[in-house]
């Protein structure tokens, strides 16, 4: 592990874009510590724990995901939730939209800021909504637990409504967004991983002490008295760690090798025989994205129905995808077996795949170049994502069914399986794998360099 930390840090560009990634990841975290102005934190975030009760519902899920900035109502409060939901928007239009794919098609580089410009304007009308929402659900926390908000904002009222409350808060948590947005950017270009999964996660990693330090209060170690949990179910919890961690592990990396055959070419006087290789088809191609999509569609509707409290003909739509329930696991389930499948879709390019083979003098062995071949190679990825988006389905609901069984609450179970586990071993696993193609990429450099002074 050291002799490989020394060869990360041998290389300057390298170890910059790692220190760069590490900043902007600080500043997010301190962001989550800067509540929105008139908000007592503290109080907000007593609140949400009675709120919670130690059920798995949404206000869960969204702070996990905020790294608990969501329920201590700060400026980053929503988190790139907004923004993946945009981001998830602007895929679907794309698939839906001749136009937009024969741009892409066309221009690419143009096509692609354009996209991102759009999406950027779609984040700014979601965090804008969600915010007003939020600011509409903390008047009534403040009902219930005075001094949540700070009184002078309430008493300045336009035609009735506190008007500067309102403003306050949706420009700051729009703004929080935007800047996470940002970052994020900045960490995908000028970093190291994805910014936006490395955010996601940053909020995953900070919220597991306190599921740690549930445990041990549950356990309750210090009195002979029996606690909630007892070392049988914590065995349980850990077998479940170990087994989500080693099937994500499989899932992400795993591949199917095709066969690949090059013709008999002539170079210079001398014939060279056909060499043979591979073409890797991952498994899970889309990685942990489906999950991540997944989620965050499902929070943003069902959020909002909550916030808009008990009685309204949304909210009572939304109770039936209460986290936990099972119209909300079979859901979740569809929904990231198709974002798999559409991930697949919009990254894997089998046409262009067989045109390169075909140029090359390459073939699968028994099957024809050209339109045969791409025929294959989409048939052969529809199998194997088949696999791959079942047990990742799989693994994203296993702490709710496990819960279940070992009464065990979700606030603790969903940190030893499931989505949070799923989201930071992939990414993880992305990140490692982006820094080990930068060393690849570095000694072929090298070698290069030393055969060039040679000549």
């Amino acid at each position: 592990m050291f002799q490989s930390l020394q060869k990360v840090l041998q290389i300057p560009e390298l170890k910059q874009k790692i220190i760069f990634t590490i900043l902007m990841l600080i500043v997010c975290r301190i962001g989550g510590f800067v509540p929105v102005p008139g908000i007592n934190g503290e109080l907000a975030m007593n609140y949400f724990r009675q709120a919670t009760g130690g059920s798995q519902n949404l206000f869960q899920l969204f702070d996990i995901f905020s790294g608990g900035a969501f329920s201590q109502m700060t400026v980053i409060a929503l988190g790139v939730i907004p923004y993946i939901s945009a981001s998830i928007i602007m895929q679907l239009l794309m698939a839906l939209s001749p136009s937009l794919v024969r741009e892409m098609q066309e221009n690419a580089q143009a096509a692609r800021r354009k996209t991102n410009q759009w999406t950027r304007y779609l984040t700014i009308v979601l965090s804008l909504v969600q915010s007003f929402v939020f600011a509409r659900y903390a008047l009534g926390m403040n009902l219930s637990t005075p001094g949540i908000i700070n009184p002078e904002l309430i008493s300045n009222t336009l035609f009735g409504v506190p008007a500067l409350f309102f403003a306050l808060v949706m420009f700051s948590m729009t703004t929080g967004t935007m800047f996470l947005t940002w970052v994020g950017e900045q960490i995908t270009d000028r970093g190291i991983g994805n910014g936006m999964s490395l955010i996601i996660t940053l909020g995953i990693v900070s919220s597991l002490p306190s599921a740690v330090g549930q445990v041990v209060q549950q356990l309750n170690l210090d009195s002979q008295t029996a606690g909630q949990m007892n070392l049988i179910t914590v065995a349980i919890l850990l077998a479940m760690f170990v087994l989500v961690t080693l099937s994500t592990i499989l899932i992400v990396q795993g591949t199917r090798k095709i066969p690949l055959q090059y013709a008999r070419r002539v170079v210079g006087r001398q014939e060279v025989q056909g060499t043979t290789s591979f073409i890797p088809l991952k498994v899970n191609y889309a990685g942990v994205i489906p999950v991540i999509f997944a989620s965050s569609l499902l929070m943003f509707p069902a959020t909002i129905a909550q916030f808009l409290g008990q009685g309204t003909w949304f909210a009572n739509v939304a109770s039936y995808f209460t986290p936990g329930t099972s119209i909300y696991m079979l859901l979740y389930v569809t929904l990231i077996v198709f974002f798999t499948y559409f991930w697949t879709a919009t990254q894997f390019k089998p046409d262009q795949i067989a045109s390169e083979m075909k140029k090359n003098g390459a073939f699968i062995p028994g099957v024809r170049q050209g339109k045969p071949t791409q025929d294959y190679l989409e048939e052969t990825m529809n199998r194997i994502t088949f696999l791959g988006a079942i047990s990742l389905a799989l693994l994203a609901v296993l702490p709710s069914i496990v819960g279940r069984f070992i009464g065990v609450s979700p606030s603790i179970s969903y940190y030893f399986g499931g989505t949070a586990l799923l989201i930071l071993v992939g990414v993880v696993l992305d990140t490692m794998k982006q820094i080990e193609s930068h060393l690849i990429m570095k000694r072929y450099d090298g070698f290069v360099r030393k055969s060039r002074m040679k000549r």
